[in-house]
């Protein structure tokens, strides 16, 4: 231990060893979570007769069951563990993800929710493609898909690499990629078992477990205030070693002009993220009616509200009761705030600490394979359904062939995500999942905003914004901090980053919205108004939706 952390002993390892001394426990929570997502699963496959099953759930299920399970799905490893170690280390700065990630509901709600799940069918690349060439656009459409969902699902692999490896106490690297592997072959199991009605029933009882955990700890952390939320900020802001400076904005967003251009990036990205990301869209495909699709957001936004405000006690918490060395030794980026606050909050050397982040940590994992099944059916749906049905087999698929290819193409993505999530365990997953919006909020969001509300829009301005958002916004992701260039990076010791900010969201989004502008009107092409009109009336009232 270095002289730096040595004073922090015993408790800069309290978690682990409270784990090893409860370990049976702890595996017996895992282990009973794992069996009876992998019992629903298997029950789910058993129903999935078509691919409108596989796809979509057969469109059974109710506005409250999709509010859920559009809850489970949004409310990610970044929600949880991210979140809470972003507000443990950087305060007022660090809460900015979770007004980010809430306000992104009303845009989702007011601009695509609705029109969305009238125009398509399974996938975005589906409204996409109703006014536009079919081929070019969907392989786009299924293109960007599929890059956004690894972007998330490195995020996912990540926060689960941290968090098992706590608890087994796994120091090694080969035992960390390991964990990462195990979460992709069970997401792999998930999706090709399940499908999407495997898959809506594990984000539903996902969704149920972590509220439940988050509000134990949020009840827990007030009642060692006596409910008074100035002791709690006021202790966090003392413990924390800032002083008044943790309350106020800057920490983290405000030391440069920079940072302060980062911060806005930031937001951007989060705000408008949302509504363009694939695993989310997909969701509102599988209710029955449009009415079903305003209700499952209206529930999706009452609970996910919930959960982001007390994330204020989840990170403020952690804050205040444990030293911020003792966060960022057991994680760098602080992502086992969560977890070493429920260990804290019920004693370090209880069996009621030990139970607590036992609880918390198994809800976390549930939380992170409910979101990767979910990842992993958008794009592997997207693959299956826009490219090889649509493109490669040129409408000529039966269903059986389009759902074996969604299976073997979710082998494919769960391969790679294991590969790309051993490379980024060690970043916050908070700031990872903000890449992903970017990404999404650039290449998705202009597209499906110009199909469903601008009648000129043309298939060249579908494919240069597509294209030109995703270029850039990963282009710059690439050669940013995030990647090269810090400790925190994905390759600390290398540097060849030139972009200066973590996020990309202030170039690529504006730059997506107006290269689908420009490839517009450059093009040649004229826009079929009357496909244009049929999308309208089906887009808002829902005629013709499948």
């Amino acid at each position: 231990m270095s002289p730096a952390t040595a004073h922090l002993a015993p408790t800069v390892l309290a978690a682990s060893s409270e784990a090893s001394e409860h370990r049976p426990l702890i595996i017996s929570l895992f282990a009973a979570f794992v069996i009876a997502t992998l019992f629903i699963t298997v029950w789910a496959g058993r129903q999935t007769k078509d691919a409108a099953d596989f796809y979509a759930g057969g469109r059974q299920f109710t506005g409250f069951q999709n509010g859920l399970a559009v809850s489970g799905d949004y409310m990610s490893a970044a929600s949880f563990l991210g979140i809470a170690g972003a507000i443990a280390l950087f305060g007022y700065d660090g809460f900015l993800y979770s007004i980010g990630f809430l306000v992104a509901w009303l845009v989702a709600l007011l601009l695509v929710a609705e029109p969305l799940r009238n125009s398509g069918r399974y996938t975005m690349g589906d409204v996409l493609a109703y006014r536009m060439r079919q081929r070019p656009v969907r392989t786009a459409a299924g293109t960007s898909t599929i890059v956004v969902s690894i972007f998330y699902l490195l995020a996912q692999m990540a926060g689960a690499g941290v968090l098992v490896s706590l608890l087994l106490g796994i120091t090694s690297d080969s035992g960390k990629v390991l964990i990462v592997a195990l979460v992709g072959v069970l997401m792999i199991l998930y999706v090709t078992i399940g499908g999407m009605k495997g898959t809506t029933w594990v984000q539903m009882v996902k969704a149920v477990l972590l509220i439940g955990g988050t509000l134990l700890i949020t009840f827990l952390v007030l009642l060692k205030f006596q409910f008074n939320v100035s002791d709690l900020l006021g202790k966090a802001a003392e413990n924390s070693g800032k002083g008044a400076a943790f309350l106020e904005p800057g920490l983290k967003y405000g030391a440069t002009a920079t940072s302060k251009i980062d911060f806005i990036s930031l937001g951007i990205a989060l705000v408008l993220g949302t509504a363009g990301l694939p695993h989310i869209l997909i969701r509102f495909y599988t209710v029955p009616t449009a009415k079903a699709a305003r209700k499952s957001v209206n529930w999706a936004i009452g609970i996910i509200g919930a959960f982001y405000l007390m994330t204020i006690a989840l990170g403020f918490g952690a804050a205040a009761l444990i030293a911020p060395e003792e966060i960022t030794s057991s994680n760098k980026a602080g992502n086992t705030a969560a977890p070493l606050l429920a260990l804290h909050i019920g004693g370090v050397d209880s069996t009621w600490g030990a139970v607590l982040l036992a609880t918390i940590s198994a809800v976390a994992f549930a939380t992170i394979l409910a979101v990767v099944a979910g990842l992993t059916l958008a794009s592997s749906s997207s693959f299956a359904h826009d490219i090889y049905a649509n493109v490669i087999k040129k409408g000529r698929a039966t269903e059986q062939q389009e759902v074996r290819a969604a299976r073997l193409a979710t082998v494919a993505i769960g391969v790679v995500s294991i590969g790309l999530g051993a490379l980024a365990r060690d970043l916050n997953v908070a700031g990872l999942v903000a890449l992903a919006f970017a990404v999404a909020a650039s290449a998705n969001l202009p597209t499906i905003l110009y199909s469903l509300f601008w009648k000129r829009f043309t298939t060249r301005g579908a494919l240069w914004s597509i294209y030109g958002g995703l270029t850039s916004a990963v282009v710059l992701v690439l050669f940013s901090p995030v990647v090269s260039g810090k400790a925190t990076s994905m390759f600390p010791d290398v540097d060849f980053h030139w972009f200066p900010l973590e996020n990309p969201g202030i170039v690529s989004i504006p730059l997506g919205f107006l290269l689908g502008w420009l490839g517009t009107v450059l093009s040649k092409e004229t826009a079929d108004r009357g496909k244009y009109a049929e999308l309208e009336v089906r887009s808002l009232t829902g005629t013709g939706a499948h």
